[in-house]
């Protein structure tokens, strides 16, 4: 898997099928993000380039409450290899 627009898009997708709001925001994060669980929202650092908001995502998705069930089926394949650790960068 490559670190390009494409795949930051898939893993936008995961959340949105999950109802969680991402949102790019500027502000002082220490790691880049942050969650509000009650609204299911994550917010990233917007001057975060793709390859960090990429290695971000695959850092916070294991840690979310993601409905497996609600993901299409590209989604839950990659869900899966997240989950699992088998992601293989570039």
């Amino acid at each position: 898997m490559k670190f390009n627009q494409g795949t930051l898009t898939k893993l936008e997708s995961i959340l949105s099928e999950s109802e969680y709001t991402l949102r790019y925001e500027r502000g002082t994060f220490q790691s880049g993000w942050c969650i509000i669980e009650t609204k299911r929202v994550v917010v990233l650092n917007k001057f975060l380039d793709v390859e960090g908001r990429i290695n971000t995502l695959l850092e916070l998705i294991p840690q979310l409450n993601i409905e497996f069930d609600k993901l299409t089926l590209e989604s839950q394949k990659l869900y899966e290899q997240i989950v699992s650790n088998l992601f293989v960068g570039v």
